[in-house]
């Protein structure tokens, strides 16, 4: 592609169509191999372009990236928040904010270049890429959705995940990426070595996936996840609440005898001490006699009288279950309810405010710890990571039935398989509407069940032991290579030129 074209009046378009295809590297998709080219197109543009030609292309591919990859928030927004009015009004300015993200990093990575393409596509853009994705995990209640290293959970990269993380995997999407950019400015057999390079310790990474990182902890363990699929729109009211319970108990009851039966996020829409002395305790006590074990996702008081997103064993009681620590802001809480009041209740959580936990708190079942996580947590790869080593096993109880059927689940999903990755654990997904499935230690689906269908996953899970690098360092040693990275970038570019970049 020459420099021309992309320098040219035709790059900023070029740019918003590569951002487009980013979105074909996520699930449900599954085209991975597409992110390296497309983040490429990006690169060389913003590297060749005129600085405001770079920057409206910048922001254009922030814009594909966004609108292909989180159209879904329309949808959640229309149907179960304010209505399509409001869903026409909040949408696009979610994904025109998110695209400040790409056109912050693109934008970086050319100051940090100053000019020199090699450095700039190379290091430079790579690097400030990955470290504006680390930033927005943490920046105003973070946000991992549409990190790169997430396609990468059944190519070769994601070997890297028990090693690096997200991040790590990230880092061999972004470098070929760079390699590619450097040789579109101009094509010759130097910078088709280096490309060629860089792509081939992206294919070599596979050679990791051979290598166990945790290892048994002891038998097998049969299980049962409930899925409901209890309609978003029915799912609060107080006439659908006993026919929801009726459900959960007379599916359960099938499977006793199964050590574990799993109920997906808030599957009991009432707060706990509403109905446990008619209805949980009496059926933990029915569960036990039976040799289960049944665990729910539920709201719950604390101690401290707040309301609490919580996952429990019943028979045991919120005092021994886990609270949900990381909450959705407008989903599970409305922020700066001082100043804005109830103005924006119609998009907040359906029993009110949510208070944060503070502890990952794992639950014990037959002996086996289990590091529980509530919907979007799965998306942190650092706070599933808090209940290791200790668990033996993840749980992760979600509702999405607020996104339809849309690439949403199948997104969450894949984030999910990532943190099985990084963790060296089998994962339980427990969903209302889907996708209830079982990951492996390696991040395979071993088992799932259909979507919007009532139905019992059926399946076991392995214990394991033992800490990958990921669980003892975290984003530390990735983030710290791309410091390093965007360092060692801004001294080269800006080091006494010998010869033409």
């Amino acid at each position: 592609m020459p420099v021309r074209v992309l320098a040219g009046r035709a790059g900023p378009f070029l740019a918003l169509l590569a951002g487009l295809a980013m979105a074909l590297g996520f699930a449900p998709y599954g085209h991975g191999w597409i992110v390296p080219p497309a983040l490429a197109v990006a690169f060389a543009q913003v590297a060749a372009a005129p600085r405001r030609r770079a920057a409206l292309g910048a922001y254009l591919f922030g814009l594909g990236y966004a609108g292909a990859g989180v159209y879904w928030i329309f949808i959640s927004i229309s149907r179960y928040g304010g209505g399509p009015l409001a869903a026409s009004a909040v949408t696009p300015l979610m994904i025109a904010l998110f695209a400040l993200y790409p056109l912050a990093a693109l934008m970086l990575g050319r100051w940090v270049g100053a000019g020199r393409r090699g450095v700039t596509t190379l290091a430079a853009l790579p690097a400030a890429w990955l470290l504006v994705e680390w930033v927005r995990s943490w920046l105003f209640t973070g946000a991992t959705w549409l990190a790169v290293g997430y396609t990468q959970v059944d190519l070769p990269p994601g070997a890297l995940a028990p090693v690096l993380g997200l991040y790590g995997v990230g880092v061999l999407v972004c470098a070929p990426a760079g390699g590619l950019a450097w040789l579109a400015l101009r094509p010759d057999a130097r910078r088709l070595g280096v490309a060629a390079a860089l792509i081939a310790a992206y294919l070599a990474s596979g050679a990791l996936w051979g290598v166990h990182w945790s290892r048994p902890a002891g038998p097998a363990m049969d299980v049962a996840l409930v899925q409901g699929n209890v309609p978003q729109d029915k799912k609060w009211l107080v006439d659908n609440r006993v026919d929801t319970l009726r459900y959960y108990a007379q599916a359960s009851r099938r499977h006793y005898g199964t050590p574990l039966i799993v109920w997906p996020e808030a599957a009991v829409p009432a707060f706990y001490d509403a109905v446990a002395e008619n209805f949980l305790d009496p059926l933990a006590e029915e569960a036990a006699d039976a040799g289960s074990h049944i665990v729910t996702g539920v709201p719950a008081r604390g101690a401290d009288g707040g309301a609490y997103n919580a996952v429990v064993v019943l028979g045991q009681g919120p005092a021994t279950g886990y609270f949900k620590r990381h909450l959705v802001p407008f989903g599970e809480y409305v922020p700066f309810r001082g100043l804005l009041g109830g103005a924006l209740d119609f998009i907040g959580a359906p029993l009110g405010d949510f208070s944060a936990g503070t502890e990952p708190a794992p639950l014990t079942v037959d002996g086996v710890t289990i590091g529980a996580s509530v919907c979007y947590e799965v998306t942190f790869g650092p706070l599933i990571a808090d209940a290791l080593p200790q668990a033996q096993v993840l749980l992760n109880v979600s509702n999405d039935g607020w996104f339809g059927d849309s690439a949403a689940p199948h997104q969450h999903l894949e984030m999910a398989r990532m943190r099985a990755l990084e963790t060296g654990r089998e994962m339980l997904r427990a969903t209302n509407t889907g996708i209830t499935a079982v990951i492996g230690a390696d991040g395979t689906i071993r088992a799932q069940a259909p979507q919007f269908e009532r139905t019992v996953l059926e399946a076991s899970v392995r214990p394991r032991r033992g800490e990958t690098p990921y669980v003892v360092y975290r984003d530390v040693p990735a983030v710290a290579l791309v410091l390093a990275v965007l360092v060692l970038a801004a001294g080269l570019a800006r080091a006494p030129r010998r010869r033409a970049d």
